[in-house]
Protein backbone atom coordinates (compact mmCIF):
# COMPACT_ATOMS: atom_id res chain seq x y z
CA UNK A 1 0.00 0.00 0.00
CA UNK A 2 1.25 3.44 -0.85
CA UNK A 3 -0.06 6.96 -0.81
CA UNK A 4 -1.91 8.71 2.01
CA UNK A 5 -5.17 8.05 3.77
CA UNK A 6 -6.88 10.57 6.02
CA UNK A 7 -8.30 7.73 8.08
CA UNK A 8 -4.82 6.66 9.19
CA UNK A 9 -3.66 9.17 11.78
CA UNK A 10 -1.89 8.75 15.12
CA UNK A 11 -4.34 7.96 17.89
CA UNK A 12 -3.24 11.09 19.77
CA UNK A 13 -3.71 13.36 16.78
CA UNK A 14 -1.45 14.88 14.13
CA UNK A 15 1.20 16.10 16.57
CA UNK A 16 2.44 12.54 16.99
CA UNK A 17 4.34 11.28 20.03
CA UNK A 18 4.23 14.49 22.05
CA UNK A 19 0.45 15.04 21.63
CA UNK A 20 -1.24 15.10 25.00
CA UNK A 21 2.05 14.84 26.90
CA UNK A 22 2.62 17.21 29.80
CA UNK A 23 5.86 19.18 30.17
CA UNK A 24 8.51 17.35 32.14
CA UNK A 25 9.03 18.47 35.73
CA UNK A 26 11.56 21.21 36.39
CA UNK A 27 15.15 20.02 36.61
CA UNK A 28 18.73 20.91 35.79
CA UNK A 29 20.51 18.92 33.09
CA UNK A 30 24.25 18.77 33.80
CA UNK A 31 26.21 17.69 30.73
CA UNK A 32 29.73 16.38 31.32
CA UNK A 33 31.52 16.75 27.99
CA UNK A 34 29.76 19.97 27.00
CA UNK A 35 32.24 20.76 24.25
CA UNK A 36 32.04 17.35 22.62
CA UNK A 37 30.52 16.17 19.39
CA UNK A 38 27.64 14.33 21.06
CA UNK A 39 26.47 17.49 22.81
CA UNK A 40 26.65 19.61 19.66
CA UNK A 41 25.21 17.16 17.13
CA UNK A 42 22.58 15.32 19.16
CA UNK A 43 21.81 16.62 22.65
CA UNK A 44 21.27 20.27 21.69
CA UNK A 45 19.06 19.45 18.67
CA UNK A 46 17.05 17.16 20.96
CA UNK A 47 16.59 19.92 23.54
CA UNK A 48 15.62 22.31 20.74
CA UNK A 49 12.97 19.85 19.53
CA UNK A 50 11.65 19.41 23.07
CA UNK A 51 11.45 23.19 23.32
CA UNK A 52 9.44 23.50 20.11
CA UNK A 53 7.11 20.78 21.41
CA UNK A 54 6.60 22.65 24.70
CA UNK A 55 7.76 19.62 26.71
CA UNK A 56 10.27 21.43 28.95
CA UNK A 57 9.35 23.26 32.14
CA UNK A 58 10.04 26.99 32.18
CA UNK A 59 12.47 26.45 35.08
CA UNK A 60 14.53 23.91 33.10
CA UNK A 61 18.27 24.69 33.01
CA UNK A 62 21.41 23.24 31.39
CA UNK A 63 24.89 23.33 32.94
CA UNK A 64 27.69 22.32 30.60
CA UNK A 65 30.91 21.03 32.18
CA UNK A 66 34.16 20.59 30.27
CA UNK A 67 37.89 21.14 30.51
CA UNK A 68 38.01 23.65 27.66
CA UNK A 69 38.69 27.29 28.44
CA UNK A 70 35.38 28.96 27.65
CA UNK A 71 32.50 30.83 29.21
CA UNK A 72 28.75 30.70 28.79
CA UNK A 73 28.78 33.22 25.94
CA UNK A 74 31.43 31.39 23.93
CA UNK A 75 29.76 28.01 24.48
CA UNK A 76 26.38 29.37 23.44
CA UNK A 77 27.87 30.95 20.32
CA UNK A 78 29.56 27.70 19.29
CA UNK A 79 26.36 25.72 19.78
CA UNK A 80 24.36 28.28 17.79
CA UNK A 81 26.79 28.04 14.87
CA UNK A 82 26.46 24.26 14.87
CA UNK A 83 22.66 24.45 14.95
CA UNK A 84 22.66 26.85 12.00
CA UNK A 85 24.97 24.51 10.06
CA UNK A 86 22.27 21.83 10.17
CA UNK A 87 20.06 23.96 7.93
CA UNK A 88 22.63 23.60 5.14
CA UNK A 89 23.62 19.96 5.59
CA UNK A 90 20.90 17.61 4.38
CA UNK A 91 23.03 14.57 5.30
CA UNK A 92 23.21 15.46 9.00
CA UNK A 93 21.26 13.38 11.49
CA UNK A 94 19.37 16.57 12.40
CA UNK A 95 18.37 18.59 9.34
CA UNK A 96 15.78 21.32 9.29
CA UNK A 97 15.29 24.05 6.68
CA UNK A 98 15.13 26.72 9.39
CA UNK A 99 15.87 27.12 13.08
CA UNK A 100 12.98 28.55 15.07
CA UNK A 101 14.76 31.49 16.72
CA UNK A 102 12.26 31.74 19.59
CA UNK A 103 12.61 28.06 20.48
CA UNK A 104 16.41 28.13 20.25
CA UNK A 105 16.61 31.35 22.28
CA UNK A 106 14.45 29.67 24.92
CA UNK A 107 17.16 26.99 25.19
CA UNK A 108 20.19 29.32 25.07
CA UNK A 109 18.72 31.55 27.78
CA UNK A 110 18.97 28.56 30.09
CA UNK A 111 22.58 27.59 29.33
CA UNK A 112 25.46 27.94 31.77
CA UNK A 113 29.05 26.81 31.18
CA UNK A 114 31.39 25.61 33.91
CA UNK A 115 35.05 25.01 33.10
CA UNK A 116 36.75 22.30 35.10
CA UNK A 117 38.51 18.96 35.21
CA UNK A 118 35.94 16.42 36.39
CA UNK A 119 38.69 14.20 37.75
CA UNK A 120 39.09 16.85 40.46
CA UNK A 121 36.62 16.73 43.37
CA UNK A 122 36.31 20.52 43.73
CA UNK A 123 34.51 20.62 40.38
CA UNK A 124 31.65 18.64 41.88
CA UNK A 125 31.34 21.04 44.79
CA UNK A 126 30.87 23.87 42.27
CA UNK A 127 28.27 21.81 40.41
CA UNK A 128 26.46 21.21 43.69
CA UNK A 129 26.27 24.95 44.36
CA UNK A 130 24.96 25.58 40.83
CA UNK A 131 22.33 22.82 41.03
CA UNK A 132 21.18 23.75 44.52
CA UNK A 133 18.48 21.63 46.11
CA UNK A 134 16.46 20.94 42.98
CA UNK A 135 16.10 17.89 40.78
CA UNK A 136 18.97 17.12 38.41
CA UNK A 137 20.03 14.78 35.63
CA UNK A 138 23.73 14.19 35.10
CA UNK A 139 24.54 13.26 31.49
CA UNK A 140 27.88 11.51 30.92
CA UNK A 141 28.72 12.58 27.36
CA UNK A 142 32.35 11.64 27.96
CA UNK A 143 34.68 8.80 27.10
CA UNK A 144 33.76 5.47 28.67
CA UNK A 145 36.94 5.50 30.76
CA UNK A 146 35.51 8.45 32.73
CA UNK A 147 32.12 6.92 33.60
CA UNK A 148 33.21 5.52 36.95
CA UNK A 149 35.24 8.63 37.77
CA UNK A 150 32.32 11.01 37.24
CA UNK A 151 29.84 8.83 39.15
CA UNK A 152 32.29 8.53 42.05
CA UNK A 153 32.68 12.31 42.06
CA UNK A 154 28.94 12.84 42.10
CA UNK A 155 28.45 10.34 44.89
CA UNK A 156 31.23 11.71 47.10
CA UNK A 157 29.82 15.22 46.69
CA UNK A 158 26.39 14.03 47.82
CA UNK A 159 24.85 14.95 44.48
CA UNK A 160 23.08 11.61 44.03
CA UNK A 161 21.05 11.81 47.24
CA UNK A 162 17.30 12.05 46.63
CA UNK A 163 14.55 13.45 48.84
CA UNK A 164 10.78 13.39 48.45
CA UNK A 165 9.92 15.33 45.32
CA UNK A 166 13.57 15.74 44.29
CA UNK A 167 15.22 13.27 41.92
CA UNK A 168 18.83 12.75 40.96
CA UNK A 169 19.47 10.59 37.86
CA UNK A 170 22.51 9.66 35.77
CA UNK A 171 22.46 8.99 32.02
CA UNK A 172 25.36 6.82 30.88
CA UNK A 173 26.26 6.53 27.19
CA UNK A 174 27.57 3.46 25.40
CA UNK A 175 29.82 1.56 25.36
CA UNK A 176 29.05 0.31 28.86
CA UNK A 177 32.15 -1.80 29.35
CA UNK A 178 34.41 -3.39 26.76
CA UNK A 179 33.65 -7.01 27.70
CA UNK A 180 31.83 -8.95 30.41
CA UNK A 181 34.35 -8.42 33.25
CA UNK A 182 34.62 -4.65 32.64
CA UNK A 183 30.83 -4.26 32.40
CA UNK A 184 30.40 -6.16 35.68
CA UNK A 185 33.09 -4.03 37.32
CA UNK A 186 31.50 -0.77 36.13
CA UNK A 187 28.07 -1.85 37.35
CA UNK A 188 29.52 -2.77 40.72
CA UNK A 189 31.34 0.57 40.94
CA UNK A 190 28.41 2.84 40.15
CA UNK A 191 25.98 0.90 42.33
CA UNK A 192 28.06 1.81 45.38
CA UNK A 193 27.07 5.45 44.82
CA UNK A 194 23.37 5.22 43.95
CA UNK A 195 20.47 2.84 43.43
CA UNK A 196 19.94 0.99 40.13
CA UNK A 197 16.73 2.99 39.60
CA UNK A 198 18.79 6.19 39.30
CA UNK A 199 20.88 4.97 36.34
CA UNK A 200 19.65 5.35 32.78
CA UNK A 201 21.95 3.43 30.42
CA UNK A 202 21.13 4.99 27.10
CA UNK A 203 21.07 3.56 23.57
CA UNK A 204 19.83 6.17 21.13
CA UNK A 205 18.59 3.44 18.77
CA UNK A 206 15.70 3.00 21.22
CA UNK A 207 14.77 6.65 20.85
CA UNK A 208 14.02 6.28 17.16
CA UNK A 209 10.32 6.12 16.39
CA UNK A 210 10.70 3.25 13.96
CA UNK A 211 12.46 1.11 16.56
CA UNK A 212 9.77 1.80 19.14
CA UNK A 213 7.13 0.96 16.53
CA UNK A 214 8.40 -2.65 16.37
CA UNK A 215 6.32 -3.42 19.45
CA UNK A 216 3.26 -1.78 17.92
CA UNK A 217 3.63 -3.71 14.66
CA UNK A 218 4.06 -7.02 16.49
CA UNK A 219 1.58 -6.75 19.31
CA UNK A 220 -1.21 -4.60 17.86
CA UNK A 221 -1.78 -6.66 14.71
CA UNK A 222 -3.34 -10.10 14.68
CA UNK A 223 -1.90 -10.76 11.21
CA UNK A 224 1.66 -10.78 12.60
CA UNK A 225 1.89 -11.95 16.21
CA UNK A 226 0.35 -15.47 15.80
CA UNK A 227 3.01 -16.38 13.20
CA UNK A 228 5.94 -14.60 14.92
CA UNK A 229 7.52 -17.85 16.08
CA UNK A 230 9.58 -20.90 15.13
CA UNK A 231 6.69 -22.88 13.63
CA UNK A 232 6.42 -20.35 10.81
CA UNK A 233 9.69 -18.41 10.62
CA UNK A 234 12.81 -19.81 8.97
CA UNK A 235 15.29 -17.15 10.05
CA UNK A 236 15.71 -13.45 10.87
CA UNK A 237 18.27 -10.99 9.48
CA UNK A 238 19.26 -7.77 11.29
CA UNK A 239 21.35 -5.28 9.34
CA UNK A 240 22.99 -1.98 10.33
CA UNK A 241 25.08 -0.95 7.32
CA UNK A 242 26.90 2.35 6.90
CA UNK A 243 28.54 3.93 3.86
CA UNK A 244 30.82 6.18 5.92
CA UNK A 245 34.20 5.13 7.27
CA UNK A 246 35.65 5.89 10.69
CA UNK A 247 36.42 9.44 9.52
CA UNK A 248 38.30 11.21 12.33
CA UNK A 249 37.41 8.59 14.97
CA UNK A 250 40.29 6.23 14.24
CA UNK A 251 41.87 6.59 17.68
CA UNK A 252 38.54 5.66 19.31
CA UNK A 253 37.74 2.89 16.89
CA UNK A 254 41.10 1.10 17.06
CA UNK A 255 40.61 -0.43 20.53
CA UNK A 256 36.86 -0.80 20.00
CA UNK A 257 35.96 -2.33 16.63
CA UNK A 258 32.58 -3.09 15.10
CA UNK A 259 31.55 -5.82 17.53
CA UNK A 260 32.05 -3.79 20.72
CA UNK A 261 30.75 -0.61 19.09
CA UNK A 262 27.51 -2.02 17.70
CA UNK A 263 26.54 -5.53 18.78
CA UNK A 264 25.94 -5.72 22.57
CA UNK A 265 24.02 -2.43 22.41
CA UNK A 266 22.47 -1.45 19.06
CA UNK A 267 21.99 -4.83 17.39
CA UNK A 268 20.96 -6.66 20.55
CA UNK A 269 18.52 -3.82 21.20
CA UNK A 270 16.87 -4.52 17.85
CA UNK A 271 17.05 -8.26 18.51
CA UNK A 272 15.31 -7.95 21.88
CA UNK A 273 12.56 -5.73 20.45
CA UNK A 274 11.76 -8.12 17.61
CA UNK A 275 12.08 -11.36 19.58
CA UNK A 276 10.96 -10.72 23.17
CA UNK A 277 7.75 -12.14 24.60
CA UNK A 278 4.73 -9.84 24.89
CA UNK A 279 4.98 -7.89 28.16
CA UNK A 280 1.93 -7.83 30.43
CA UNK A 281 1.73 -4.05 29.98
CA UNK A 282 3.76 -1.07 28.82
CA UNK A 283 4.90 -0.55 32.38
CA UNK A 284 8.65 0.07 32.29
CA UNK A 285 9.63 -2.93 34.40
CA UNK A 286 7.31 -5.27 32.50
CA UNK A 287 8.97 -4.31 29.20
CA UNK A 288 12.51 -4.37 30.57
CA UNK A 289 11.93 -7.75 32.20
CA UNK A 290 10.97 -9.32 28.87
CA UNK A 291 13.97 -7.77 27.12
CA UNK A 292 16.32 -9.06 29.79
CA UNK A 293 14.80 -12.56 29.65
CA UNK A 294 15.27 -12.61 25.87
CA UNK A 295 18.95 -11.66 25.99
CA UNK A 296 19.55 -14.17 28.78
CA UNK A 297 18.09 -16.87 26.52
CA UNK A 298 20.71 -16.26 23.80
CA UNK A 299 23.30 -19.03 23.70
CA UNK A 300 26.90 -17.79 24.20
CA UNK A 301 28.38 -17.61 20.74
CA UNK A 302 30.83 -20.02 19.19
CA UNK A 303 33.76 -18.23 17.50
CA UNK A 304 32.95 -20.14 14.28
CA UNK A 305 29.65 -18.27 14.14
CA UNK A 306 31.37 -14.88 13.85
CA UNK A 307 33.00 -13.27 10.80
CA UNK A 308 35.01 -10.07 10.92
CA UNK A 309 36.23 -7.87 8.10
CA UNK A 310 38.11 -4.64 7.51
CA UNK A 311 37.51 -2.25 4.63
CA UNK A 312 40.22 -1.52 2.13
CA UNK A 313 40.40 1.26 -0.44
CA UNK A 314 37.47 1.55 -2.81
CA UNK A 315 34.78 3.92 -3.96
CA UNK A 316 31.90 5.69 -2.25
CA UNK A 317 29.37 7.55 -4.42
CA UNK A 318 31.83 7.44 -7.32
CA UNK A 319 34.72 8.88 -5.33
CA UNK A 320 37.91 7.09 -4.27
CA UNK A 321 38.12 6.53 -0.51
CA UNK A 322 41.03 5.20 1.58
CA UNK A 323 41.18 1.87 3.36
CA UNK A 324 40.80 1.65 7.11
CA UNK A 325 44.55 1.34 7.68
CA UNK A 326 45.06 4.65 5.86
CA UNK A 327 42.64 6.53 8.11
CA UNK A 328 44.04 9.04 10.68
CA UNK A 329 44.76 7.45 14.05
CA UNK A 330 44.77 3.87 12.71
CA UNK A 331 47.80 1.57 12.95
CA UNK A 332 49.20 0.59 9.53
CA UNK A 333 49.03 -3.09 10.52
CA UNK A 334 45.69 -2.85 12.36
CA UNK A 335 43.57 -5.98 12.82
CA UNK A 336 40.54 -4.07 14.14
CA UNK A 337 37.31 -5.17 12.48
CA UNK A 338 35.11 -2.59 10.73
CA UNK A 339 32.55 -5.28 9.85
CA UNK A 340 31.10 -8.17 11.78
CA UNK A 341 28.52 -10.82 10.89
CA UNK A 342 27.13 -13.21 13.51
CA UNK A 343 24.83 -16.19 13.80
CA UNK A 344 22.87 -16.04 17.04
CA UNK A 345 20.69 -18.74 18.60
CA UNK A 346 17.89 -18.08 21.10
CA UNK A 347 17.10 -21.04 23.33
CA UNK A 348 13.49 -20.54 24.33
CA UNK A 349 10.10 -21.97 23.34
CA UNK A 350 9.37 -19.30 20.74
CA UNK A 351 12.67 -19.27 18.85
CA UNK A 352 14.51 -22.58 19.35
CA UNK A 353 16.00 -23.64 16.02
CA UNK A 354 15.52 -20.24 14.32
CA UNK A 355 18.88 -18.60 13.51
CA UNK A 356 19.22 -14.84 13.83
CA UNK A 357 21.87 -13.41 11.50
CA UNK A 358 23.32 -10.02 12.47
CA UNK A 359 25.65 -7.84 10.39
CA UNK A 360 27.04 -4.35 10.74
CA UNK A 361 29.85 -2.57 8.99
CA UNK A 362 31.35 0.62 7.63
CA UNK A 363 32.10 1.68 4.04
CA UNK A 364 29.50 -0.71 2.64
CA UNK A 365 27.62 -0.34 -0.63
CA UNK A 366 24.44 1.07 0.91
CA UNK A 367 23.24 2.67 4.10
CA UNK A 368 20.55 0.55 5.67
CA UNK A 369 19.17 -0.41 9.06
CA UNK A 370 16.43 -3.02 8.96
CA UNK A 371 15.07 -6.27 10.37
CA UNK A 372 13.84 -8.84 7.87
CA UNK A 373 11.65 -11.76 8.96
CA UNK A 374 11.98 -14.71 6.56
CA UNK A 375 9.09 -17.17 6.69
CA UNK A 376 9.28 -20.84 5.86
CA UNK A 377 8.30 -21.79 2.31
CA UNK A 378 4.77 -22.97 1.65
CA UNK A 379 4.35 -26.67 0.63
CA UNK A 380 5.12 -27.24 -3.05
CA UNK A 381 2.99 -30.34 -3.76
CA UNK A 382 0.01 -28.66 -5.47
CA UNK A 383 2.34 -26.85 -7.93
CA UNK A 384 4.28 -29.93 -9.09
CA UNK A 385 2.40 -30.25 -12.42
CA UNK A 386 2.74 -26.54 -13.26
CA UNK A 387 5.63 -24.40 -14.59
CA UNK A 388 6.28 -23.35 -10.98
CA UNK A 389 9.54 -24.95 -9.83
CA UNK A 390 9.43 -23.72 -6.24
CA UNK A 391 7.62 -21.45 -3.80
CA UNK A 392 9.55 -18.48 -2.50
CA UNK A 393 9.57 -17.64 1.22
CA UNK A 394 7.59 -14.61 2.34
CA UNK A 395 9.59 -11.78 3.88
CA UNK A 396 8.48 -8.99 6.22
CA UNK A 397 10.97 -6.10 6.31
CA UNK A 398 10.92 -3.58 9.15
CA UNK A 399 12.72 -0.54 7.71
CA UNK A 400 14.43 1.96 10.02
CA UNK A 401 17.07 3.89 8.11
CA UNK A 402 17.20 5.71 5.72
CA UNK A 403 13.63 4.71 4.86
CA UNK A 404 11.18 4.21 7.71
CA UNK A 405 8.36 1.78 7.14
CA UNK A 406 7.35 -1.80 6.51
CA UNK A 407 7.42 -3.99 3.42
CA UNK A 408 6.00 -7.46 2.78
CA UNK A 409 7.21 -9.70 -0.06
CA UNK A 410 5.18 -12.66 -1.32
CA UNK A 411 4.26 -14.62 -4.47
CA UNK A 412 1.25 -13.93 -6.70
CA UNK A 413 0.02 -15.46 -9.95
CA UNK A 414 1.42 -13.91 -13.11
CA UNK A 415 -1.51 -13.07 -15.46
CA UNK A 416 -1.86 -15.62 -18.28
CA UNK A 417 -3.20 -19.09 -19.05
CA UNK A 418 -0.56 -20.97 -17.05
CA UNK A 419 0.10 -21.10 -13.33
CA UNK A 420 3.25 -19.04 -12.93
CA UNK A 421 4.33 -17.16 -9.81
CA UNK A 422 5.84 -13.70 -9.65
CA UNK A 423 7.38 -11.84 -6.73
CA UNK A 424 5.34 -8.85 -5.50
CA UNK A 425 5.61 -6.47 -2.55
CA UNK A 426 3.41 -4.16 -0.56
CA UNK A 427 4.99 -1.26 1.29
CA UNK A 428 4.15 1.36 3.86
CA UNK A 429 6.30 4.41 4.50
CA UNK A 430 5.76 6.37 7.69
CA UNK A 431 6.12 9.68 5.84
CA UNK A 432 3.00 8.83 3.80
CA UNK A 433 0.82 8.55 6.90
CA UNK A 434 2.41 10.52 9.70
CA UNK A 435 3.92 13.97 9.94
CA UNK A 436 7.71 13.89 9.67
CA UNK A 437 9.74 16.04 12.03
CA UNK A 438 13.50 16.41 12.46
CA UNK A 439 14.42 13.93 15.17
CA UNK A 440 17.75 12.60 16.41
CA UNK A 441 16.39 9.88 18.70
CA UNK A 442 17.37 11.57 21.96
CA UNK A 443 14.18 13.59 22.37
CA UNK A 444 12.09 10.72 23.71
CA UNK A 445 14.94 9.41 25.85
CA UNK A 446 15.69 12.75 27.52
CA UNK A 447 12.00 13.37 28.17
CA UNK A 448 11.51 9.86 29.56
CA UNK A 449 14.44 10.33 31.93
CA UNK A 450 12.95 13.62 33.14
CA UNK A 451 9.61 11.96 33.93
CA UNK A 452 11.24 8.83 35.37
CA UNK A 453 10.17 6.35 32.69
CA UNK A 454 12.87 3.66 32.36
CA UNK A 455 11.17 1.61 29.59
CA UNK A 456 13.69 2.48 26.87
CA UNK A 457 16.80 2.24 29.03
CA UNK A 458 18.94 -0.82 29.72
CA UNK A 459 19.16 -2.57 33.07
CA UNK A 460 22.40 -3.85 34.55
CA UNK A 461 21.42 -7.51 34.11
CA UNK A 462 20.56 -7.04 30.41
CA UNK A 463 23.86 -5.26 29.76
CA UNK A 464 25.84 -8.07 31.37
CA UNK A 465 23.82 -10.74 29.58
CA UNK A 466 24.63 -9.09 26.24
CA UNK A 467 28.36 -9.14 26.94
CA UNK A 468 28.09 -12.75 28.14
CA UNK A 469 26.81 -13.76 24.68
CA UNK A 470 29.79 -12.33 22.78
CA UNK A 471 32.47 -12.98 25.42
CA UNK A 472 33.68 -16.29 23.85
CA UNK A 473 34.20 -14.50 20.53
CA UNK A 474 36.09 -11.62 22.15
CA UNK A 475 38.33 -14.07 24.02
CA UNK A 476 39.02 -16.03 20.83
CA UNK A 477 39.96 -12.89 18.93
CA UNK A 478 42.04 -11.73 21.88
CA UNK A 479 44.11 -14.90 21.54
CA UNK A 480 44.77 -14.05 17.90
CA UNK A 481 42.47 -16.78 16.56
CA UNK A 482 40.67 -16.28 13.27
CA UNK A 483 41.46 -13.77 10.56
CA UNK A 484 40.20 -10.33 9.60
CA UNK A 485 39.02 -10.53 6.00
CA UNK A 486 39.57 -7.53 3.73
CA UNK A 487 36.67 -6.13 1.73
CA UNK A 488 36.61 -3.27 -0.73
CA UNK A 489 34.95 -0.01 0.31
CA UNK A 490 31.61 0.25 -1.45
CA UNK A 491 31.06 -3.54 -1.54
CA UNK A 492 28.60 -5.85 0.23
CA UNK A 493 31.23 -6.86 2.78
CA UNK A 494 33.65 -9.79 3.21
CA UNK A 495 33.07 -13.10 1.45
CA UNK A 496 33.06 -14.90 4.81
CA UNK A 497 29.79 -13.20 5.72
CA UNK A 498 28.12 -14.75 2.67
CA UNK A 499 29.64 -18.14 3.52
CA UNK A 500 28.21 -17.88 7.06
CA UNK A 501 24.70 -18.06 5.62
CA UNK A 502 25.49 -20.26 2.63
CA UNK A 503 26.54 -23.12 4.90
CA UNK A 504 22.92 -23.07 6.17
CA UNK A 505 21.47 -22.82 2.66
CA UNK A 506 20.53 -19.15 3.08
CA UNK A 507 21.70 -15.76 1.78
CA UNK A 508 21.67 -12.13 2.85
CA UNK A 509 19.26 -9.65 1.36
CA UNK A 510 21.33 -7.40 -0.91
CA UNK A 511 22.28 -3.95 0.34
CA UNK A 512 20.86 -1.08 -1.74
CA UNK A 513 22.94 0.60 -4.44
Amino acid sequence: MTGTDDRLQPADGPAGAEAGAAPAPACTLVIFGAGGDLTKRLLMPALYNLSTSKLLDDKFRVIGVDRGQADTGAWTHALTETMQSFTKDKTSEFHTPKIDEAAWTWVTDRLQYQQGDFSQQEVFAEIGRAVGGGSAIFYLAVGARFFGTVVDGLGKAGLLKQDDGVFRRVIIEKPFGADLPSAQALNAQILTQADESQYYRIDHFLGKETVQSIMAVRFANGMFEPTWRREYIDHVQITAAETVGVEARGSFYEPTGALRDMVPNHLFTLLSMVAMEPPNSFDAEDVREEKAKLVEAIRPMAPDDAVRGQYGAGQEAGHDVPGYRQEPGVAPDSHTETYVALKVSIENWRWAGVPFYLRTGKRLRGRQTEISIHYKSAPYRMFRDTPVDKTTPNVVRLLMDPDQGLETQFDAKVPGPQMRLGRVATSMRYKDYFEERPNVGYETLLYDCMIGDTTLFQRADAIEASWRVVQPVLESWGRGEGSVEPYAAGSQGPAGADALLERDGRSWLALPE
